[in-house]
């Protein structure tokens, strides 16, 4: 159900591919405690690149970002799902190739850096559409746009985030666009990235890693991503996964490792033990009551979401539904 580690992830992976929304800061703050864990990650020996879907921001503003939240980072740290975008469509247009651009910052930079062209969505030359995140997107360049897919134009999509973790709350992610001008125009954009694995291709080539992790808050991007990469995942809990999402997550959402957050990175990683009716990790033990999951025991909160994974994700491959975990609060 899970991969035990005898040893810290430190100790067993040679490179930590980080989300960062929601893993490492959530709007302009740092997630309690990631600074300090990523330190001790460092000084573990352990390298540290910054893998981000959002692709509103350009990768020395992200390290700017990371560094005034005591993160230290060089722009070669950071890996965008814009780059991954401005790779594929150099791949087939090549240098001067016109790209017309829906989004922000990030993307033209990106575009730039690799010698395209970006250009408005109106623009008839145009030989590809691109598109990512970007609040001030206005919706007059999103209906152009999407009747140019419509009509034919070759269009990559940075990503397909529904949502992403914003100060103010859970917000709708760039995947909220793309499926309108999916619907719209019947066309499925090229991803660029998770999901997808241009992205952390693009990573693992960078940072030469032949053990990387992949560690993220999502289970339809991060950790589905990693899968889909063939690199080990860790889900950590500061982001959007909650109760809800680990019970119904479906084989290829489940990660090798949880932990409650970055600090996994430095502990051994228990094996799961199956009991008679149940899952027991460190002093939990998770199990199904009259149709309904329940954990009891006491212990590390970590072990407490371990137990309560394999159970669930037994549940579900046994019955095809996902188990009722209403009743449940994690501990804090």
């Amino acid at each position: 159900m899970l991969t035990p580690s005898r040893t810290p992830l430190v100790e067993t992976y040679d490179v930590a591919m980080l989300d960062l929304d929601g893993v490492v800061y959530v709007g302009p703050d740092a997630v309690p405690g990631a600074a300090e864990h990523l330190a001790a990650v460092r000084d573990a020996g352990l390298r540290l690149a910054f893998v981000t879907n959002n692709a509103s921001r350009p990768p020395a503003t992200v390290a700017e970002h990371l560094s005034e939240l005591d993160v230290p980072a060089d722009v070669e740290d950071v890996v965008t799902s814009s780059q991954a975008a401005a790779g594929l469509l150099h791949d087939r247009l090549g240098d001067g190739g016109k790209v017309a651009l829906l989004g922000t910052d990030g993307l033209r930079v990106a575009l730039e850096q690799r010698s395209l062209v970006p250009v408005a969505v109106d623009d008839p030359d145009a030989q590809a559409v691109v598109s990512g995140f970007g609040p001030d997107v206005r919706w007059s360049e999103i209906m152009r746009a999407a009747v140019r897919v419509r009509d034919g134009l070759w269009w990559v999509a940075s990503n397909t985030d529904m949502t992403f973790p914003s100060a103010f709350g859970i917000a709708p992610g760039h995947g909220v666009l793309v499926d309108t001008i999916r619907r719209f125009s019947g066309v499925e954009p090229q991803v660029a990235g998770k999901p997808a694995r241009p992205l952390l291709e693009e990573t693992i080539r960078r940072t030469g890693a032949e053990r990387p992790l992949m560690v993220g808050d999502r289970l339809d991007t991060d950790i589905e991503g990693g899968r889909n990469a063939g690199v080990a995942t860790l889900l950590v809990l500061t982001g959007v996964c909650g109760v809800a999402d680990l019970v119904s997550a479906r084989p290829q959402e489940r990660p090798d490792h949880i932990g409650t957050d970055l600090g996994a990175l430095l502990e051994a990683h228990p094996e799961p033990e199956h009991t008679d009716g149940g899952w027991r990790v460190g002093g939990w033990t998770a199990r199904l009551d009259d149709g309904s999951l329940r954990v009891d025991g006491d212990g590390a909160p970590s072990d407490w979401w371990r137990a309560l994974a394999c159970a669930a994700w037994e549940h579900l491959d046994a019955h095809g539904e996902a188990a009722d975990a209403s009743g449940l609060t994690p501990p804090s």
